[in-house]
């Protein structure tokens, strides 16, 4: 068995909170406290974010599972995480440059497309964790994700910085280790921050990189 076929999918809330929100499903995966920047060019995707944008309100990114970005509607992962438009920039007709920040996991309860291929969805906010201290067994992952910060800038990875916590921390390797996106997305799914945190190291240590 794979490091990461062992993965499970984190548990929803007792008491959910709701939304209906708009979907963009991608070839990628979208962490809390994430940016992610984004090209945007098909109409349902620009009305969507028009209407983001005036309202102020989140759109769900989530990874695909069956379909492609462009085209018919994409069939998503279950568990996403909430879009938060940071800046918008339409440089070139028709062409909007996008960057989002990561809020909350949600996991979908039932999905509707729309008649212009807008994927809609009835979701459950997921509880994320209080923030933890890093344990010193898997301490030797900081140098590591330290370096990348620096290399990558605050546009990259913008502060504050929270290098004293493991949900922070194990977000921040999880886009950043060199794995298939259902791997990242598995990870996505932990509840449990240690638990995502152990994995990580143990990919890590396994390839000498701590």
């Amino acid at each position: 068995m794979s490091l990461f076929s062992s993965l499970f999918s984190g548990a929803p809330a007792s008491e959910a909170e709701r939304l209906s929100i708009p979907l963009f499903p991608l070839s990628t995966v979208l962490c809390p406290g994430g940016r992610l920047a984004l090209k945007i060019f098909e109409q349902r995707y620009l009305d969507m974010t028009a209407a983001c944008l005036k309202n102020r309100t989140p759109f769900g990114v989530c990874l695909i599972a069956q379909g492609k970005e462009v085209g018919e509607v994409a069939e998503p992962h279950r568990v996403g995480t909430l879009a938060h438009i940071a800046e918008a920039d339409m440089e070139q007709l028709g062409i909007l440059q996008a960057v989002v920040r990561g809020g909350r996991r949600y996991r979908i309860l039932e999905t509707q497309a729309q008649r212009d291929g807008l994927l809609r969805a009835n979701v459950e906010l997921l509880t994320e964790p209080a923030p933890c201290q890093v344990p010193e067994a898997l301490n030797g992952v900081l140098p590591l994700l330290k370096r990348v910060a620096a290399d990558l800038g605050v546009q990259r990875l913008p502060e504050p910085h929270a290098f004293d916590d493991a949900v922070w921390v194990g977000y921040r390797l999880t886009e950043i280790v060199p794995v298939q996106a259902l791997a990242k997305q598995k990870l996505l799914e932990l509840d449990d921050p240690l638990f995502r945190l152990e994995i990580l190291h143990t990919y890590l240590a396994q390839r000498r990189l701590v």
